[in-house]
């Protein structure tokens, strides 16, 4: 068992505490929400097809018996030229009569759920998108067609007959998604409302289409139909709205007859990060209070309020009448349960990664969640009662091996948890102390408040051994990753350190090279460049990323203002290419921006040939053919071809001379992968006893925790069946 002591230093147990305004009911015209937790908008892949209704059902129902007030689903178009891609979810007849059976169970678990109405316009992965002016954008590779004076009308008239289904569903409302860059949002911005007719020219004017949707909504509805319009507060990009033209809006909407008013912030396209775990707590939470005191119906906050804290606070403080949260339930759909008993530190933290919900849901792959892989999987992947207790070593407190052993000491068996430090977190404690990923400590937190409450005995700083393990009726050997010593002459020059040395204090000079960037090697560029006097408080990270107050400037965006770097720091790769490729697709441009603003030189096809006193000694070969080159700008749609090309590519003659370079470094750091750790597996196997691998010990490439703690979570939930 644990105690505060085992928990890795930088982590704090979350104190249990009241939480009287989050836990207070509130009345929304005839209906009156039992908290004020709304769970937001998201797209699990489940929503496009009738077959996975079922588990579209047990998702929601498993949050609102974890007591949340009011679930909004995934958005829905309200017509065809309005979705998202081909064959993704839209309002019609036939959702009206399958959806009825989801929203009574929610229902009779205590929860109301809104139908998000949403319609893409530019953003519609389809050469039929259309928008409030011809225009493309810079993140789908069709150009969107201009709405006829007609078709404006009609997209309308659509928005009501949705509704009018949605009631016919069972739902208690609908919100109107009128931010993030999507149709409505267009209409609202000069950006892309170029129109000189009734719905564009002035703010007055490109407002019309937002009021005159409310307005029919209302009129199709009745007065106790919920109506939430999700307001974009700031567009964050330029020729956005101003703070004048949105509170105007927010008025207009109110008398149209809006039941409250959600928080978005920025548009899809925008280079500023909204939800990524970098971006600080309730980051933009000062908007809607500013909003707040605009208006007379209530008003939600959201963006990256992971904690009952956070949503206390600012419940408390009058920032917002109700908290919104997306992503955190995805990680703990018990989260209104937990925080309303008191035990908040049981609570399954998100940490805002995006691994296994947003990237896979731009991939058009079913979202989950990288801390508790059975989110949208509540039909398939269940916790419950071996047929028979196993007597069961883990070997490893890394993500896989802490999945492994809570999952189960859950399931009955008798589980001991070996770790060799003096600390759980394996990768995760590595992580952790990256600039920007701090959050991950919240998972490290969580799991030593599992450990203590599942059973599983705890043994850290004890290196497990075949001869204890053979007592054992199974062994889940998690033991994780070496990083792989790559074969350069002078590897072991006094000046060269691995990863986890830099990230855990060894001293680091003021010019430094790293070999590999992939996702381990671009973190350490962070961590290196990070100034250590430079505070990411709020105020820093606006400058950091030019967020200002849309009062002042469209769309609420300046000319961003880093920190000076702590070093220089070169970024090297041996593949062609732009650095950072393979990161993932919600957060990689992120880390990319972060590397430029920090001045880190990016060096492809790179041949390293020796470490010295001089520094590291390299070759760079030529940038490679004009095919290569533009591959990158292809749509994503063609990305296996993209993928051939790029291959045969590869095959072409380049031109040019290959470059030797000395870089005069004071200090070498090896990213270049890593090896996993199964010395014991042959042994241990040879004897008899049965052995898994879970983790980094059984995939070392490309280390992934969502793989690890999904596979830790599988096989322990397997055990004794």
């Amino acid at each position: 068992m644990t105690d505060p002591a085992d928990v890795p230093p930088g982590i704090q147990p979350v104190t249990a505490a009241g939480y009287p305004h989050l836990m207070s009911p509130l009345a929304l015209g005839s209906l009156t929400l039992s908290n004020r937790v709304v769970m937001g908008s998201m797209h699990l892949g489940l929503e496009d097809k009738s077959r996975d209704l079922d588990a579209l059902t047990a998702f929601y129902l498993a949050r609102a018996r974890g007591g949340v007030g009011l679930i909004t689903t995934g958005g829905f178009s309200p017509n065809r030229a309005g979705v998202l891609y081909p064959g993704a979810g839209r309002v019609t007849e036939g959702l009206a009569d399958d959806h009825r059976a989801m929203t009574d169970a929610v229902r009779s678990a205590g929860a109301a759920m809104l139908l998000q109405l949403l319609h893409a316009g530019r953003y519609s992965y389809h050469p039929l998108s259309v928008s409030a002016s011809s225009s493309k954008s810079p993140i789908t590779p069709f150009r969107a067609l201009t709405l006829s004076d007609r078709g404006v009308v009609s997209t309308i008239d659509s928005f009501s007959k949705a509704a009018e289904l949605a009631a016919r569903a069972g739902y208690a409302g609908v919100e109107v998604m009128g931010s993030e860059g999507y149709l409505i949002n267009q209409f609202l911005a000069p950006r892309t409302n170029h129109r000189t007719d009734r719905w564009g020219g002035s703010a007055a004017d490109r407002r019309r289409f937002a009021t005159r949707i409310v307005q029919a909504i209302r009129a199709a509805t009745g007065p106790d139909f919920l109506i939430s319009f999700r307001l974009s507060l700031a567009d964050l990009v330029s020729e956005g709205q101003t703070w004048q033209e949105v509170t105007d809006l927010a008025h207009e909407l109110v008398d149209a007859g809006v039941t409250l008013l959600g928080t978005g912030i920025g548009w899809h396209e925008s280079r500023v990060p909204t939800i990524a775990t970098s971006v600080p707590r309730a980051a933009f939470a000062e908007l809607t209070a500013r909003l707040r005191q605009e208006v007379s119906v209530p008003v939600v906050a959201a963006n990256r309020i992971n904690t009952p804290e956070v949503a206390e606070r600012l419940l408390a403080e009058g920032s917002a009448d109700l908290v919104q949260l997306a992503r955190p339930l995805l990680a703990d759909p018990d989260f209104v349960g937990k925080s309303r008993a008191g035990n908040a530190d049981a609570i399954n933290t998100c940490i805002a990664c995006n691994q296994a919900c947003l990237d896979r849901t731009f991939t058009r792959e079913p979202a989950s969640c990288m801390v508790n892989p059975m989110a949208g999987r509540e039909t398939e992947l269940v916790i419950e009662p071996a047929t028979r207790s196993l007597r069961v070593a883990v070997v490893g407190a890394g993500p896989a091996g802490l999945a492994a052993a809570c999952t189960a000491a859950e399931c009955g068996h008798r589980v001991e948890l070996f770790e060799s430090s003096n600390h759980i977190g394996g990768q995760f404690d590595l992580a952790r102390r990256i600039p920007g990923k701090e959050e991950f400590a919240e998972t490290l937190r969580y799991f030593t408040h599992r450990i203590s409450t599942s059973g599983v005995r705890l043994h850290l700083n004890s290196t497990a051994t075949v001869e204890l393990l053979r007592e054992f009726d199974v062994v889940l050997l998690a033991s994780g990753v070496r990083p792989r010593i790559p074969d350069i002459i002078g590897v072991d020059h006094p000046s060269v350190l691995c990863y986890p040395e830099v990230l855990t204090g060894a001293i680091v000079g003021q010019r430094v090279a790293i070999i590999g960037a992939g996702g381990i090697g671009v973190d350490v560029a962070e961590f290196l460049t990070h100034s250590a006097g430079h505070q990411d408080d709020l105020a820093n990270w606006q400058r950091r990323w030019g967020v200002t107050d849309p009062a002042d400037t469209r769309g609420g965006v300046m000319t961003p203002e880093p920190p000076d770097p702590a070093r220089t720091v070169y970024l090297l790769q041996r593949r062609p290419g732009r650095i950072g490729a393979t990161l993932g697709t919600t957060t990689g441009w992120i880390h990319r921006a972060s590397l430029r603003a920090s001045g880190v030189q990016q060096i492809s096809s790179v041949t390293y040939e020796r470490i010295d006193d001089e520094g590291l000694h390299i070759t760079v070969a030529p940038s490679g053919s004009p095919l290569t080159r533009r591959l990158p700008r292809m749509p994503r749609i063609l990305r296996q071809t993209r993928i051939l090309a790029k291959q045969a590519a590869a095959l072409l003659p380049t031109t040019g001379k290959a470059e030797p370079r000395i870089l005069p470094v004071d200090t070498v750091v090896l990213c270049a992968g890593q090896e996993s750790v199964t010395d014991m597996q042959a042994e241990l196997m040879a004897l008899g006893v049965r052995v898994h691998l879970v983790g980094g010990a059984d995939v070392a490439h490309e280390l992934d925790a969502v793989r690890a703690i999904e596979q830790g979570t599988r096989v322990a939930a397997g055990l004794g069946r």
